[in-house]
């Protein structure tokens, strides 16, 4: 049986030991490893934080432009579309057109019935009033008739009157000498004192009868001075006092109609003037147009024709291509030296060289929604330097708007450096040192191909292991679209 054994198993061999050597040599690999790649993170620690404190070169800089949102003044239904994304506009241009068929009619409606009640009003009290006026003219007509013939007849009584008058008085006088005669007669005892006071009387029934015909024509005279005044005083002239009565009457009542007719025109004038307003108003909301304020370049096209829109929703945006800006991102120690009036380098954008026009420490939303893009986002103690391109390179080689180049390059990236500047931005070191290895490799980054793109993305999507066609496609989607337009949003 130990036999069996021994001839079914054989002992394997002894391991090989390694020399001392080997051995020894293994933590000097590793320790020398540990100080090479400290000394690269040291490195690249350095290299990130301090050269951008005192860096004279940004490429976190972008072409910005003031943007003039174009928004619809009404509601309704766009009826017709004629801007596009990036065409050019001048001022006054015809951009969309927005119909409103659909309106709130009850206003108007509502003050047309009004207006009509007000001008039958109007013409009811108009015509009460000209009736009033024709009748005052006919009883001024009769009155007037009356009033000559009444005016007639008491001149005809006065003469009588003064007649009667004058008689009495010749009377009075006759009766007054046969008084006298027997006065003298009883004097001279020719006479009894009897037969004289007979003759006393009658003298006496004279005198008062001329005094009765006096106050008669007193009276008559006195009628005829207020018949001429137009007052109408005496059993004579009950009729035409009457009459006056009446005519004051319905004198009063004309007066009454002009001002009730003064009153409905004047109604009957605001009401027609917030009839006009009303109508002008539905005019404006039933249709209107989106004209341009400025000339510039459309940037981007928020509606469609068809489309339902409110008050104030942004039918295009439009950029004045003729004040482009640089504004660029510099730390906060280089506030000093890129003060105003600092001559700077532009790298893209068609821009050679510019000047630093402002400087400012922060901005904010509100700010950012005057301008085309929105100003990049700043760390701590970092500002914001606004640069004005040169004359010579404020309009470069103009080139068709598409989705990879914004309307008149707002939106680029570009680089900017201090004239004179010492200290390079390590990201742009980096980029430029890159691109030197891939012209080293035969490779030209600044224009790969389709072929080249689509190639470099399938490897990198085979060594991340993410063999997603969604991700392929957001990697092979460029970012400026998608940011332009977030900002017109």
């Amino acid at each position: 049986m130990t036999d069996r054994f021994d001839d079914g198993f054989k002992p394997s061999p002894a391991p090989r030991v390694a020399p001392r050597t080997d051995q020894s040599r293994h933590p000097v690999i590793l320790r020398a490893s540990a100080f090479g790649v400290a000394g690269i993170l040291s490195a690249l620690m350095l290299t990130a934080v301090v050269p951008p404190i005192v860096a004279d070169q940004s490429d976190r800089a972008v072409v910005d432009a003031p943007v003039m949102l174009l928004t619809s003044p009404i509601s309704g239904q766009v009826e017709s579309l004629t801007a596009t994304s990036g065409g050019e506009v001048r001022s006054s241009d015809r951009l969309a057109q927005i119909t409103n068929p659909r309106l709130d009619r009850t206003t108007l409606i509502s003050l047309q019935e009004k207006a009509d009640d007000a001008r039958q009003k109007l013409d009811a009290t108009r015509a009460k009033h000209q009736s009033d006026l024709a009748y005052v003219a006919s009883l001024d007509q009769e009155i007037a008739s009356q009033a000559d013939q009444l005016k007639a007849q008491l001149q005809s009584q006065i003469e009588e009157l003064r007649a009667r008058v004058a008689q009495s008085a010749a009377m009075s006088s006759e009766k007054k000498a046969i008084v006298d005669r027997q006065n003298r007669m009883v004097a001279r005892d020719a006479a009894s004192a009897e037969m004289l006071k007979p003759t006393e009387q009658q003298y006496a029934a004279a005198l008062h009868d001329t005094d009765a015909q006096n106050a008669k024509l007193n009276q008559k005279l006195t009628q005829l001075k207020a018949l001429n005044a137009g007052i109408y005083v005496g059993e004579d002239l009950v009729a035409l006092n009457m009459l006056g009565q009446k005519r004051r009457d319905i004198d009063l009542d004309a007066r009454r109609m002009e001002i009730e007719e003064k009153q409905q025109s004047a109604m009957l004038d605001d009401l027609e003037g917030l009839l006009k307003s009303e109508s002008a108003r539905l005019a404006r909301l039933a249709a209107a147009d989106v004209l341009s304020p400025g000339s510039g370049r459309v940037l981007a096209v928020g509606a469609e024709t068809g489309r339902q829109v409110s008050a104030g929703d942004t039918i295009a945006s439009v950029v004045d291509c003729d004040k482009r800006f640089v504004v660029a991102i510099f730390s906060y120690r280089q506030g000093e030296s890129m003060k105003p009036g600092t001559k700077v380098r532009i790298e893209g954008g068609g821009y050679r060289s510019g000047t630093v026009s402002a400087v400012l420490p922060k901005t904010s939303d509100k700010v950012d929604e005057r301008f085309a893009v929105p100003f990049p986002q700043t760390e701590r103690r970092e500002l914001y330097v606004m640069i004005t391109p040169d004359a010579a390179d404020e309009k470069p080689a103009a080139e068709p708007a598409s989705a990879a180049t914004p309307a008149c390059t707002v939106g680029q990236w570009v680089t900017v450096t201090r004239d004179n500047g010492i200290v390079p931005s390590m990201s742009v070191t980096w980029r430029r040192l890159g691109h030197l290895v891939a012209s080293l490799a035969d490779l030209d980054p600044a224009a790969p191909d389709e072929a080249t793109r689509r190639a470099g993305v399938a490897k990198l999507d085979e060594a991340l292991r993410s063999p997603s066609a969604a991700q392929r496609s957001q990697l092979d989607e460029p970012w400026l679209p998608v940011s332009s337009a977030v900002s017109a949003q």
